[in-house]
């Protein structure tokens, strides 16, 4: 009788000794290849900061201004009149070309004032509104006197649109101390 002897199984294995530098490399990959959204705010342009005894205080006729007023229980005034927020473009549209054609120092200017506790969302609401209405009227504008939209203008004929004829003019007023 013959004797089958069986040979010894060396157990099968991956080697890892490279695993880290394969799993490093795909992190770093990753970490540079990923964009991060970042969150940038509201799209405003500020002014120059200038000292208060330096400041011009210009008054301004009522036919000027458009005051909208956000109190904390959410109710928004425009010019004391309660007002719901999508109804504000199309009130300022027409105050905003009517005065289109007048000089500078005459065009509209749009006072949003709010209550430090009125909800952040109503008032960003709001800007939105203003800008659009602004927007729509310069866009008309542009189409009514060069043929084009607003994007198809040139840099020197969207100058004369949105920095002459119809320049945005927003007022942020300063919300009232609560004791």
């Amino acid at each position: 009788m013959v004797q089958i002897k069986k040979k010894k199984e060396i157990d099968a294995s991956i080697p890892s000794a490279g695993m880290s530098d394969i799993v490093f490399l795909l992190l770093l990959f990753f970490l540079v290849s990923t964009t991060i959204d970042v969150d940038t705010g509201i799209g405003l342009f500020l002014p120059e900061y200038v000292p208060p005894e330096e400041q011009e205080f210009v008054p301004l006729s009522k036919d000027r201004l458009a005051a909208l007023n956000i109190n904390e229980n959410g109710d928004v005034l425009l010019d004391g009149e309660i007002i719901a927020i999508p109804q504000i473009s199309e009130t300022l549209k027409p105050r905003i070309e009517s005065k289109i054609n007048l000089p500078s120092k005459r065009k509209l200017v749009v006072s949003v004032k709010t209550d430090r506790r009125t909800n952040y969302n109503l008032y960003i609401q709001a800007l939105d509104q203003i800008k659009f209405s602004y927007a729509e009227v310069q866009e008309a504008y542009s189409q009514q006197t060069y043929g084009k939209k607003l994007a198809d203008l040139t840099p020197e004929e969207s100058k004369i649109v949105t920095r002459e004829k119809i320049p945005i003019i927003i007022s942020i007023a300063e919300p009232e101390q609560i004791n």
